[in-house]
């Protein structure tokens, strides 16, 4: 049972001692006057759509509430945790925060996020969260409270250039189901066209756990099980090593693992399973250039896929009452209908309230011309959580395994082998 205990940091920040946490005073129902609250945002830093569209949510949330200052703070989304926490131990509290799922035991535990359940009453906090999907709410959860409420988000979709797919002789109407389809096409595009056949985003140290897992988890397999780590073990390994056969095979590509994003974008990829977050940034791309489509992501023969979700949850830190309650209007807004139109037309997260999808004021029109994103929208069916590392050293035991992960699929060695060095050492590091 996790227990919300006195700050602490981890690395270079530990032992630096930090205020406890105090008691909530009662949140007003409203905003009454002037209030000033700090935002600190990934999607701002970004040089993509997520950036402009942030922007435009922000402009349209200070029309509505002209007494709500929010002052944001731009961090790049693998430096996003560590300014939070120094910024917390400078007593630069921030207000509202968005940050990624793989740290929410540790925001919960020891970063001192509010639950939203002790900030709002039972009757206002349900009456914004009908219609959210009870997936992504859960995700956010720790002990049965909300700490971090499901804001951007997606899952793994198979990104495909269908010009290629022609060029190799292929059906791109037809585009791969299953991980041998994946290995077929990739050979052929490679061979018949000169240009890379298959990429997964699986291998970035910040942001490719969660293709990771949902091809480890579309196996059987799990990354752990309760405190064991169990990444090298059967299914999980199994899934790793199929992945190498295909390298082996020619079908996927030896890439840079930082920047395989901008090889699927020049039109020099077939095939690219990765978040669909980066879908507005490719249809820019795309655009009067190659024939970009998307596909769920393939499935392992009759194996039901278990796509991950990738993305951030917006979280609160204000201890002030007045501050609460203004970055409680700033999530509710964020996470409304309105705010949900923008972030998928724009930027091509998911929204997270289904009832928008064909109804003509939000996304209905927008649907319509991009009928491809329903193969995303889809996958929440079966929709399985990415699974976080608990304890203090957590982030050294992610890094632990991807590092393994990266040298099973491209290293000479045996792959197995490699997984399980990793999963032995790791395991020392665990809770």
């Amino acid at each position: 049972m996790l227990r919300r205990t006195t700050l602490k940091l981890m690395g270079a920040l530990a032992g630096t001692a930090l205020l406890p946490l105090q008691a909530f005073a009662e949140m007003p129902a409203t905003v009454d006057g002037p209030v000033t609250i700090s935002f600190y945002n990934y999607n701002l830093a970004s040089v993509s759509a997520g950036a402009d569209a942030t922007k435009e949510l922000l402009a349209t949330f200070k029309q509505k509430f002209p007494n709500i200052t929010v002052e944001t703070v731009a961090v790049p989304s693998n430096e996003i945790m560590s300014r939070v926490q120094a910024d917390i131990v400078a007593s630069q509290q921030p207000d509202v925060a968005q940050l990624v799922f793989r740290d929410l035991i540790y925001i919960s535990s020891d970063l001192g996020a509010n639950a939203l359940e002790d900030m709002v009453t039972p009757v206002e906090l349900k009456d914004h969260l009908t219609g959210m999907i009870p997936q992504g709410l859960e995700l956010g959860k720790v002990d049965g409270k909300t700490y971090g409420l499901a804001y951007t988000f997606s899952t793994p979709i198979l990104y495909y250039n269908a010009d290629l797919f022609k060029q190799a002789g292929l059906n791109p109407d037809n585009p791969p189901k299953t991980w041998a389809d994946v290995n077929a096409a990739g050979k052929a595009i490679k061979e018949k066209t000169g240009k890379a056949g298959f990429f997964p985003g699986a291998y970035g140290p910040a942001d490719g756990t969660f293709v990771y897992q949902a091809i480890v988890m579309s196996n059987g397999g799990k990354v752990r099980n309760d405190n064991k780590l169990t990444f090298a073990d059967g299914d999980a390994a199994d899934a790793v090593k199929m992945l190498r056969d295909m390298v082996d095979s020619g079908a996927h590509a030896r890439l840079d693992v930082a920047s395989p994003a901008d090889t699927m974008a020049s039109g020099n990829l077939g095939m690219f399973l990765y978040t669909s977050a980066t879908y507005g940034s490719f249809k820019k791309a795309a655009k009067d250039k190659f024939d970009l489509r998307m596909a769920p992501m393939p499935a392992f023969g009759d194996k039901p896929t278990a796509p991950t979700n990738s993305g951030s949850a917006l979280f609160v830190f204000s201890k002030d009452p007045a501050k609460q309650r203004a970055s409680y209007e700033l999530l509710k807004f964020l996470t409304s209908k309105e705010a949900y139109t923008v972030i998928t037309s724009k930027i091509g997260y998911l929204p997270l309230r289904l009832d928008i999808v064909d109804d003509p004021q939000y996304l209905g029109e927008w649907v319509k011309q991009n009928p491809n994103f329903r193969a995303n929208l889809e996958q929440l069916s079966h929709l399985k959580a990415n699974i976080a590392f608990p304890g203090p050293n957590y982030r050294q035991v992610e890094k632990m395994m991807m590092d393994s992960v990266r040298e099973a699929v491209f290293g000479s060695g045996d792959p197995k082998a490699a997984l399980q060095t990793a999963e032995q050492d790791a395991q020392n590091l665990m809770p």
